[in-house]
This record gives C-alpha cells, sequence and structure tokens, in this order.
C-alpha cells in the first residue's frame, strides 16, 4: 500500500521536479473553471460516476485535509482515503521508507486509527468536498475485512469500496489473498454480500498473471478493479551492510513502475469485462491518457503527489489541454483506445 510519509521526494532519474509552494493562491491557481470547459471528462467506474478521471491513490493523500491548503478537492473526481482497518494499526518499526531512482519504497504497515475513529473525524469533513468518497479498506484475515466493512456500511457518505487484497506489508491475509484466485473470489464473495455499493478490488502485480487473478474478482462480484498496487523491492545500506527498510522489503512506487502498470492494465482490460482505475507511476496529464488508452476508465496519482502537493491540479489541467489538443470532445473516448 502506498502510504502517506509527510515528506517531498526528490527522485533521482525522473522528469518530474520538485514544486516550490509559495501559497495557496499560486498551487490553485487555474486559467478557467472545469464547468467552462468543453471538453466532457465524465466517466464512470461501473456505478460509480466521476466528474472526471482524477482520483489519488491510497496512502498519498491520507483523508485529503492534509492537502487542502493545496488542492482544491472539489475538482478532484474522487477521494481515495488511507486504508480503514476494523480497529486501529500501529503500522511498522522505522524504517519505513527509502528513496531509489525514480521511485520510493515504502514499509508503513498501514497505520491508521481505526473505522470508528475515520468515520467520526475524517468523513465527517470528506462528506462536505463535493466529491465521490472511495474508502480503501484492509484486514488482516477474512474476519478483519468483513469487520471494517461492516462498521463503515454504518456511516453515510461513502460512494464506494477499495478492497486491498494486495498490501505486501501486512503479516498475514493480504500478500496470500491477492494472489491466490480462490482466496480473491471468497473474499470478494463475503463483502459483496454486505455492500451495494461500488466494490473496487485492488490488486497486486506481484504475481504470475494477473488476469487469471482479475477475473477470479470479477466472478465474484466485483463492479471494478484497481491496479497497480506497489511491487516489491528492496534497497540496501552497504556501509552497515543492512536492509533499509525495517522489514527488509517494501512496496516500490514512482515514475519507475508505470511501464509495469500500463501492461497490467492493458492485461487486465483485455481479459474481464468490468471498467479498471489505473495507477502506478502517474505524473502527469498524457501520464493519465496512457493508463486510459491502455483501458482505465479512472487514474489516480500516488506518489507524485509528495513530489509536488499540487500535483493533481496540474495534471487535470494537462489532461484538459491534451484532450483540446487531440480535440477530443468526451474524455472516455481514450478508454482502451490503445491500436495495437
Amino acid at each position: 500500500e502506498r502510504e502517506e510519509c509527510g515528506v517531498h521526494a526528490n527522485f533521482k532519474n525522473t522528469h518530474v521536479t520538485n514544486t516550490q509552494v509559495t501559497n495557496t493562491h499560486e498551487c490553485q491557481s487555474v486559467a478557467h473553471t472545469d464547468a467552462q470547459n468543453d471538453v466532457d471528462m465524465r466517466v464512470s467506474l461501473a456505478t460509480l460516476s466521476m466528474k472526471n478521471p482524477l482520483t489519488v491513490a491510497s496512502g498519498t493523500f491520507a483523508s485529503g485535509r492534509e492537502y487542502a491548503d493545496f488542492v482544491d478537492i472539489s475538482r478532484l473526481g474522487a477521494i481515495t482515503t488511507k486504508g480503514v482497518s476494523a480497529r486501529a494499526w500501529e503500522g511498522n518499526d522505522q524504517g519505513r521508507l527509502a528513496e531509489t531512482p525514480s521511485g520510493i519504497l515504502n514499509s508503513i504497515g498501514l497505520q491508521n486509527k481505526g473505522a470508528k475513529h475515520f468515520i467520526e473525524n475524517d468523513l465527517i469533513w470528506l462528506k462536505q468536498q463535493q466529491t465521490r468518497v472511495i474508502v480503501n479498506v484492509c484486514g488482516h484475515s477474512y474476519d478483519e475485512y468483513v469487520q471494517a466493512l461492516d462498521a463503515l456500511e454504518q456511516a453515510n457518505g461513502i460512494d464506494a469500496y477499495e478492497i486491498n487484497i494486495s498490501c505486501p506489508n501486512v503479516d498475514a491475509g493480504g500478500m496470500a489473498l491477492g494472489t491466490q484466485p480462490k482466496a480473491v473470489e471468497h473474499i470478494v464473495s463475503l463483502l459483496r454480500e454486505r455492500t451495494r455499493k461500488t466494490l473496487i478490488i485492488k490488486l497486486t502485480p506481484n504475481v504470475t498473471d494477473i488476469a487469471e487473478i482479475a477475473r477470479a474478482a470479477e466472478s465474484a462480484g466485483a463492479d471494478a478493479l484497481s491496479l497497480i498496487n506497489t511491487l516489491l523491492g528492496m534497497a540496501i545500506d552497504v556501509k552497515r551492510r543492512r536492509p533499509i527498510l525495517s522489514r527488509v522489503v517494501g512496496g516500490l512506487s514512482g515514475p519507475a513502475i508505470k511501464p509495469v502498470a500500463l501492461r497490467c492494465v492493458w492485461q487486465v482490460h483485455k481479459a474481464v469485462d468490468i471498467p479498471i482505475l489505473g495507477m502506478g507511476g502517474a505524473a502527469s496529464g498524457t501520464d493519465v491518457a496512457e493508463f486510459m488508452l491502455a483501458g482505465a476508465s479512472a487514474v489516480a496519482i500516488g506518489t507524485e503527489n509528495f513530489v509536488d502537493p499540487c500535483a493533481t491540479m496540474r495534471i487535470l489541467d494537462e489532461l484538459y489541454a491534451y484532450a483540446r489538443e487531440q480535440h477530443i470532445s468526451h474524455i472516455s473516448e481514450l478508454i482502451g483506445g490503445l491500436e495495437c
């Protein structure tokens, strides 16, 4: 799971540079309002309608409040929260982050304060933001996923769930669930019985055949798929001859993984009939267009939020500019439009 780290990463060998933010108005400066554009940006993830294809990747945006001074949250097609579990999780020991060329490794461990705290604090704020709310749900076991979803179902203001069955940073459940088709079918079936809200299943790329996992989720009742989560990686301190991360391995995200993410989206789009929320290294409007051409109906911006806290606003404007340049009247025309 990509996790908020509270730092601006200065990624090596990437085309994206840090943005020096002097004030909120500089960050949000936009030459137009979305309503005045001649491009129809509306898309749908199954039953979840979005004003535009842009959301944020879970764990890179907290629940939005931390970015509200830099971003007009209401311009996003949706906001995807950090992972929410049934009860509070402390997360992993320090040694949680490592910079890599064009990316970052994290081993946060899905630290969060639990569903009750989320409902009583973050969700109250989110309901006022005039955008769709996707809550990322995590658990160590089948029962913990069910308990978290049941608690969230008691609240108002949630439009969809993104079920994280792919995090490599939990000790039990997550990695096994996301890599075994039968386990994927079981957890999706359990959660499908408990909600009528849009159910998005987040897939790991750390498998032999991601299309097989996608078909298992679809057959069990998933409304949409989210991919990709982070790639497993590690970093070593050569002077100490020790791993930099306390858990040795962590999740790699950022521009370095975009080619893998595009390949996965393309493969899964050909394998299933349900829509895809694409992610993995998107850092510009044309990156978003690439994901949509590969088959994504919407795209999440993740690690780029650490590089530039205004990234989502810039990327949305770049996507508008691309659509005009290409004489696109409806952005949904891009979905699955790759010619090969």
